[in-house]
């Protein structure tokens, strides 16, 4: 799963991460076997460049461009405008046939959850944007993992807080062969009452593309911390359903995309509702004693939710955040045996 480090500065953080991918240089493994290195001779420097033993970890924290003085009068961006992003990622999977963005028919290669689905894992603690902290902290480097891997079908982000706790679950990938972006969530609540909370963030699904790169371009320019987080906060919270009056967070920004410019990303986006791919913690931990009684792993929905997320709960005293202690910390204890 992948998610973002919030308790040390962002220099910690980038040092962590140095000194992670130092003794492991794979950010992803890909299972190779060594009969296959063999068969290359055995020589580091006949190591495909576009392999994971070749997986370099500059590709992802350094910028191939020099960094710019910013506009104060221009728009958030997330980097340089990238175009034909399909076409590209079409003629790298040519050329490198030993990487195909489907394992197999129907199952698409996923960066990120657990093994157990052939999924792989990479978790982040770094803050690649200063700009872009708290709430936003994910964009920058889900762009980055976008870019860096046309090999990814989708990309699958889970927030730091959020805990798969059904790992025997399979997502139903045909479901969404024509969709771009999942997301737990509700069609009424997003498009017709325009509810800051008909969909959650926290855990979502993207497909690696054009659309994806153009949409995170779209979704970004709210999240620069400072006068354009508080005043966008201030439109969103005129404009959606019952929101308190904080700043913007990807959330409420996401839902206003969708509520005002449905006929531009709607028809890519799929709400779901019949798993719990976001399960909120305050209406679960109380009944796991209950579901490990009369149910079982595999189902990924209220009788055995796929992901347990911990939203609010962060001893950060900001809006919607719970006292570290009682029963926040109470629920993580059984979350983790009823995942085990």
């Amino acid at each position: 799963m992948i998610g973002v480090g919030q308790f040390g500065m962002p220099e910690q953080d980038l040092e962590l991460l140095h000194t992670h991918f130092s003794n492991n240089r794979r950010v992803l493994e890909e299972i190779i076997s060594s009969a296959a290195g063999e068969g290359s001779g055995g020589d580091a420097a006949e190591i495909n460049p576009n392999s994971y033993e070749a997986f370099d970890i500059n590709k992802i924290l350094v910028d191939d461009e020099p960094e710019e003085a910013k506009d104060p009068n221009k728009p958030y961006s997330l980097g340089p405008k990238v175009s034909e992003w399909d076409e590209l990622i079409a003629k790298w999977l040519r050329e490198n046939p030993q990487f195909p963005n489907f394992i197999r028919p129907g199952k698409p290669r996923v960066l990120l959850v657990t093994r157990i689905h052939g999924i792989e894992i990479f978790y982040n603690l770094a803050l690649l944007d200063a700009e872009m902290a708290g709430f936003w902290a994910k964009f920058p480097l889900i762009r980055k993992l976008l870019l860096s891997h046309p090999e990814i079908e989708f990309l699958w982000w889970m927030d730091s807080d959020a805990m798969l706790t059904d790992m025997a679950f399979e997502l139903p990938w045909g479901r969404y062969k024509d969709h771009n972006l999942v997301m737990h969530g509700w069609s009424e609540m997003v498009y017709d009452q325009k509810n800051w909370i008909g969909l959650n963030t926290g855990s979502f699904l993207l497909r690696n593309g054009q659309w994806a790169l153009e949409i995170l371009d779209a979704w970004a320019p709210m999240g620069p911390k400072g006068e354009i987080r508080d005043e966008a906060g201030k439109i969103l919270t005129q404009e959606l359903k019952d929101r308190p009056v904080f700043e913007a967070g990807d959330q409420s920004a996401v839902v206003y995309l969708l509520a005002t410019q449905r006929e531009r990303w709607g028809n890519k986006v799929f709400l779901e509702s019949r798993y719990y791919l976001h399960g909120y913690w305050g209406i679960l931990v109380d009944r796991y004693e209950e579901m490990i009684e009369n149910y079982h792993p595999g189902l990924g929905d209220h009788r055995w939710p796929l992901v347990t997320h911990f939203v609010g709960c962060k001893p950060c005293g900001k809006f919607g955040d719970y006292p570290p202690g009682g029963e926040v910390l109470e629920a993580d204890g059984p979350s983790i045996q009823f995942r085990g």
